[in-house]
């Protein structure tokens, strides 16, 4: 048992027998290092999970306590024990208590996965829309159900193209969001107990992909700047017996980092002489702030064994689900399991965006975007070296919409995570990046939320919790 879980369960325990009784100060975080021998991560992740089931409350400068509401959690665990031990391994409940916290719209939303729906032309699209259900010739809701739309799939052919790709229609799979697209790329490529080589510190929809299908991760060193260290892969792959790679090679969540086309080319060759597939999730490669997009590593695919994931949730059409994989040697049996999942795509947002992509300058609106989070950026970058500690480093990506920070090492993320909530503001603390909550002095900011004038007070606002201010910041 993860050892956060383990401390979690004794207290939960010690609550449901009553020897904790509502209103009881837990112990304090820095006794528990000490009795225990564990890191401070360890003991918030705990007190964190025991407050998501209504366990244990926070007082603001006080400490945790047994809640009111325990009766009513013990009762509901012990209903639930019968299910146990059906459940699998929880990495996900920490994300999913700090993101559900960062989804709500009074928080200053620094800890959010998405840029501002603000940025987006929405209106449009609506018009779009109704457009396109006017014109849909009805044999369209039967007519390629798992790969999706012909026509666009042909427009997405041509904006290959447009980068010296070649990758034909039939290659082509429409998904309900890049998620799918990354998930259905695993289930061709793998199978349960299987291991996958990731990034670290990695996406966590990565890891809650691999825990969902029962996979093992190994990780790859990764720098801030130049993303995948292609030493570092060739060792794990002479240790272990990887089956995929899922890597982000362009913009990295959270680092920012790209790899240069030649390390690209690289990495490339390397996996296709040892036929091992790579799953190349690029949903933020649109969005680069220089005169060039990034080519993916897709562009030195000869073989076919590179399944180039992307999406238009973050370059135009939030909430209207359209990925798609460019799935090389995978692509009959991709479609095969989109077909036994979830059998197709919704139709209205595949014609949508066709006819946004036809009828309005999608390029246009791709300047506009990239140029406001490019000035986001900046700016928050001069506020993170005035008002974060000294010896704060942050990376300065050439596109998306994160920046990863290193801070002090005697600063707690998860910590400085609960007191930012009080303070209205929601940030992603760098245990979330890790099955093992590493990092645990790091966060990834979201600066994809240009209109929004609380972000500078608010990195205000953290700079002053970490009761530093000002001085340079070093940037890596």
């Amino acid at each position: 048992m993860i050892r956060y879980k383990e401390y979690a369960d004794e207290l939960a325990q010690r609550i449901d027998a009553g020897h904790l009784k509502p209103g009881d100060r837990l112990p304090s975080v820095r006794e528990v290092k000490r009795q225990r021998g564990v890191s401070a991560s360890t003991v918030f992740s705990a007190y964190y999970l025991l407050e998501k089931q209504g366990y244990v409350e926070a007082r603001n400068r006080s400490g945790y306590y047994v809640s009111a509401k325990a009766p009513l959690a013990a009762a509901g665990r012990r209903a639930a024990i019968a299910q146990a031990h059906a459940m699998p391994v929880d990495y996900s409940s920490l994300v999913f208590h700090i993101l559900s916290q960062a989804r709500q719209r009074e928080l200053v939303p620094l800890g959010s996965a998405f840029p501002s729906p603000e940025l987006f032309p929405l209106d449009q699209l609506a018009v779009s829309m109704g457009r396109a259900l006017r014109r849909m010739d009805p044999w369209h809701t039967v007519d390629d159900l798992a790969v999706g739309n012909l026509a666009l799939r042909r427009r997405l052919s041509m904006r290959y193209g447009m980068l010296g790709m070649d990758v034909a229609p039939a290659e082509l799979v429409i998904t309900s969001g890049a998620m799918e697209a990354l998930n259905l790329a695993l289930e061709v490529t793998t199978q349960p107990g299987d291991v996958v080589a990731i990034e670290t510190p990695a996406f966590y929809g990565a890891l809650q992909a691999l825990e969902r299908r029962g996979l093992r991760a190994v990780e790859v060193a990764t720098h801030p700047r130049t993303g995948v260290e292609l030493d570092s892969l060739r060792r794990v792959l002479d240790a272990h017996p990887v089956k995929a790679c899922w890597f982000m090679p362009t913009f990295q969540n959270p680092l920012g980092c790209t790899m240069a086309d030649d390390a690209k080319a690289q990495l490339v060759a390397l996996l296709t002489a040892r036929q091992i597939a790579l799953i190349e999730d690029d949903v933020y490669g649109e969005l680069h702030h220089g005169a060039r997009r990034p080519p993916p590593a897709k562009a030195w695919d000869r073989d076919g064994w590179v399944l180039h994931c992307g999406s238009f949730s973050k370059s135009l059409a939030p909430g209207y689900r359209i990925g798609w994989v460019a799935a090389g040697r995978f692509a009959a049996a991709l479609a095969r399991h989109k077909m036994m999942s979830s059998l197709s795509t919704a139709l209205p947002s595949q014609l949508a965006i066709l006819d946004f992509l036809q009828e309005r300058s999608f390029e246009r609106h791709l300047r506009s975007l990239r140029h406001a989070l490019a000035r986001q950026q900046a700016a928050a970058l001069r506020a993170i070296e005035q008002y974060f500690p000294a010896e704060t480093k942050v990376t300065r990506p050439q596109g998306g919409y994160f920046v990863w920070v290193e801070l002090p090492a005697h600063i707690n993320a998860l910590s400085l995570h609960r007191q930012a909530v009080q303070r209205g503001i929601g940030i992603a603390p760098g245990q979330l990046f890790s099955a093992d909550h590493r990092y645990s002095h790091h966060l990834r900011i979201n600066l994809g939320h240009p209109g929004d004038l609380r972000t500078e007070a608010a990195l205000k606002v953290l700079g002053e919790i970490m009761q530093r201010r000002g001085n340079a910041v070093a940037v890596s």
